[in-house]
């Protein structure tokens, strides 16, 4: 039988035309398996916003039995889904909380390298000389393996697919805005600002307060042309350490051991509701 939440759906939801309402606000893709968040009536794809129900929770020190919808921050306690069917389904938000993610020792190599001083490596990965030389138009193929490792690694946490394909986007739509502007192309300065302003919107709200380093982080991959093995290779190598692969012996001094607590980088750094 449907409940309140279903009754209230079918009164506010009808079909719409094909228009940008059609696209997930989350992937920015068309719905697939179309869902609504059960307060605000806001709709996603079911797994876009069970997944990112699922990063939001998983960061809290107890599961909370609500979730704050991505755009209007109205609670909500439920995703309700399967809308084209004869009967609606509901899943709350508190079910099946996820489990911990065991970091490897690539994970926490790059998690270290965080809080290490920034610029040590502009000498051998020039950013500003990448904006400047149009390397951008260089298509990088490792860089999703390397998004996805960087993103787990922050936010320690395995199933972190939306967050990358998000990210991953903007990325691309950038670096894609800029290669069709090579006839009257900006000054090299402005492109970089427009990038890293674009990238730090799209990925404040799941990384905080290590944003602005992460997106110098992609700035330095993508500056240096490397895939990831040569790139941690180099990294590596500068900082002094050994090698994050899983065959190797690290000291315990040298990388952040498995016994240790790292914090958890919570969802939002300041108020939910957007004040500092």
């Amino acid at each position: 039988m449907e409940d309140d939440a279903a009754i209230e759906l079918n009164n506010h939801v009808s079909p719409e035309p094909e228009d940008s309402s059609c696209c997930c606000p989350i992937c920015l893709g068309p719905f697939c398996q179309l869902s609504y968040l059960d307060k605000c009536l806001h709709k996603f794809c079911f797994n876009c916003i069970l997944r990112w129900t699922k990063v939001v929770t998983g960061k809290q020190h107890s599961p909370p039995s609500f979730v704050k919808c991505p755009l209007c921050k109205t609670e909500n306690f439920s995703i309700v889904y399967e809308v084209d069917g004869g009967c609606l389904q509901r899943h709350y938000v508190n079910k099946d909380f996820g489990h911990s993610f065991i970091l490897s020792r690539a994970h926490r190599y790059r998690l270290q390298c965080y809080y290490t001083e920034q610029g040590f490596l502009d000498d051998i990965f020039n950013i500003p000389q990448y904006w400047k030389s149009c390397k951008y138009c260089q298509p990088n193929c490792w860089l999703e393996s390397w998004l996805r490792r960087e993103i787990q690694a922050l936010t320690q946490e395995e199933d972190v697919d939306i967050i990358v394909h998000h990210i991953l986007g903007v990325v691309k739509a950038v670096l894609w805005t800029m290669r069709q502007q090579k006839s009257h192309m900006n000054a090299p300065e402005k492109k970089h600002e427009e990038f890293k302003m674009s990238v730090v919107e799209a990925a404040r709200r799941f990384l905080g307060a290590r944003t602005d380093r992460f997106v110098y982080e992609i700035q330095l991959f993508l500056a240096s042309g490397f895939n990831i093995e040569a790139y941690d290779a180099v990294y590596i190598q500068r900082l002094g350490w050994s090698s994050p692969g899983v065959n190797t012996e690290v000291p315990q001094s040298e990388l952040i051991d498995r016994s240790t607590v790292i914090p958890y980088l919570y969802i939002f750094d300041c108020d939910p509701d957007g004040t500092e």
